[in-house]
């Protein structure tokens, strides 16, 4: 079992949280939530011995083992594929390298060392590490010819899974998970989703998946408010439960008001007079006593995200016929053809990923096809949400003068208004944009495309960076639009929740559309 006994986190003035005390038991799956900055990532970090707290102390039973997702995606590049993943049990892996070491050279005096790191490899379950590494690796979608290869051979996207797999290799007691769904594939992340639930021990996750928490958690730990508060259930109940117990508390808060209210009209009319002297002195003992429940601001804050079309779609919007493109000599898309009808919001998936960014790019005029046609409707207009939005913001400009360029109203004041309801109050609103995060930069774009007025939305994976408030802003603003949307997300519920229809550009570049919701298309309902 792992424990938090008193922990308590600060940076300088600023406290993260304070004398947190949760025991993790085996067999749950805890999903620690909370706004950016509220110190997720630091209580995993403290968890796992990297950090210190600044008080009290983090203990662990006696011969369990901790894994920890790793985050360096190139620490590794040197070593083979299948080593990186053994490395995930650092005792074995130790092990392993030293019997290696003393049967190159083996001598007499070796005899009973050799003897001994054979009986602990054997304990360690030595013999089947290679074929336990390949068979995690395989399920990640990680082809065989690859895992001889050195880690700085494969592909980024490739080192992800890696690491993920080395962190759940060799079966600890303990698995912390800062984030394991970013920049996985769907497959990767429904069988990760498959395994944890199947896990037998204790499992921490730090995620932005909200179906990815509500599939594998047992409990729920918020970081807020200046603590870690741990609920059972997944993160649906916790919001549920969350909300109610915020509303009750007002609730009481607006009863006892009213109640002080009443008593201090009573004193302040009667208080001079004598034969209700004694009421009012009782009135007073009373009013002592009442006392308001503290509920304390919230680190999470939501952005405003409503997009407003300027004009109705008419009948014609988008055809697509016979599109190709090939890049590099690898045809990505091969004589891609659909009609966007009114009312539709459409998911792409795709078992290439970059076919859906390169037909978003050619459809919103940043990338032209090799062949085919795209006819829009004359009553449409488009905005666009690039996968990579960096080549937006290599200007020398506050965030207020960036934005005013995509604004039909330049007032400072309706400007400085739209950023505030997008998080960037007071000074914010005037940071250079060249040292923005990557969370600020989506926020960002978002805004310059509610400044268009557009009706039609084309949105490549915009959830990346983003934190579980403001994706949960997007997906409502998403639900809402009355207008065409294009979109692709990693977020299973937001693509549940705003797509009425799927297409599918397969490997060989036909496509499945099928007018059905997400989940039925997986055929999970």
């Amino acid at each position: 079992m792992l424990s938090a006994n008193g922990v308590t986190v600060r940076f300088g003035k600023r406290v993260l949280f304070e004398d947190v005390n949760i025991k993790f038991g085996k067999g749950n799956c805890y999903g620690i939530i909370g706004a950016n900055g509220a110190g997720k990532s630091t209580f995993l970090k403290v968890l796992s011995g990297e950090i210190e707290p600044s008080k009290g102390d983090v203990s662990i039973d006696k011969g369990e083992r901790i894994s920890v997702l790793k985050q360096d995606h190139f620490a590794f590049e040197n070593y083979r594929v299948i080593d990186t993943v053994i490395m995930g049990n650092q005792e074995l892996y130790k092990v392993m390298k030293e019997r290696d070491e003393i049967y190159a050279n083996f001598t007499e005096e070796d005899g009973m060392k050799a003897a001994k790191l054979e009986e602990r490899f054997a304990e360690l379950d030595g013999y089947n590490a290679e074929s336990d590494a390949a068979i995690l690796l395989n399920d990640l979608g990680i082809s065989p010819d690859k895992h001889q290869k050195n880690m700085s051979e494969i592909e980024a996207k490739e080192k992800v899974k890696v690491l993920l797999a080395q962190a759940l290799f060799g079966n600890p007691d303990i698995l912390l998970l800062d984030e394991p769904t970013n920049d996985l594939d769907l497959k990767s992340i429904n069988w990760l989703e498959e395994f944890l639930i199947d896990f037998e021990n204790t499992v921490i996750v730090v995620s932005h998946d909200r179906y990815f928490l509500n599939k594998v958690c047992t409990h729920i730990a918020d970081v807020d408010f200046g603590k870690i508060k741990v609920y059972p259930g997944n993160y649906d109940f916790w919001y549920e439960s969350s909300q109610l117990a915020l509303k009750q508390m007002k609730e009481q808060n607006k009863k006892k008001e009213e109640k002080i209210k009443e008593l201090q009209e009573f004193i302040a009319r009667f208080s001079a007079n004598a034969s209700k002297s004694k009421q009012a002195t009782s009135r007073k003992k009373s009013l002592e006593k009442i006392e308001l429940d503290e509920i304390k601001p919230s680190n999470r804050r939501y952005p405003y995200i409503d997009f407003r079309p300027d004009r109705e779609v008419g009948n014609d919007i988008l055809e697509v016929k016979n599109l190709t493109k090939t890049i590099e000599g690898k045809k990505i898309l091969n004589n891609i053809s659909f009609l966007v009808k009114k009312d539709n919001k459409i998911a792409f998936l795709a078992d290439n990923e970059n076919a859906k960014t390169v037909l978003f790019k050619i459809l919103s005029g940043e990338m032209k096809a090799d062949s085919g046609e795209i006819k829009w409707g004359t009553t449409i207009t488009t905005t666009y949400f690039p996968k990579d939005n960096n080549y937006l913001f290599e200007q020398d400009l506050t965030i207020t003068d960036w934005l005013r360029q995509y604004s039909k109203d330049p007032d400072e004041t309706y400007i400085r208004g739209f950023l505030g309801r997008m998080l960037f109050s007071g000074e914010d609103a005037l940071k250079n944009i060249k040292v923005l995060s990557g969370g600020e930069k989506v926020r960002c774009v978002l805004s310059k495309m509610m400044l268009s007025g557009a009706n039609f939305l084309i949105l490549d994976e915009p959830t990346n960076h983003l934190d579980m408030e403001s994706i949960t802003s997007l997906n409502e603003g998403m639900k809402k639009f009355k207008g065409n949307i294009l979109f692709t997300s990693h977020d299973h519920q937001l693509t549940e929740t705003v797509a009425n229809r799927i297409i599918d550009i397969k490997q060989d570049g036909s496509i499945i559309d099928k007018e059905v919701t997400y989940n039925k298309y997986l055929g999970i309902e």
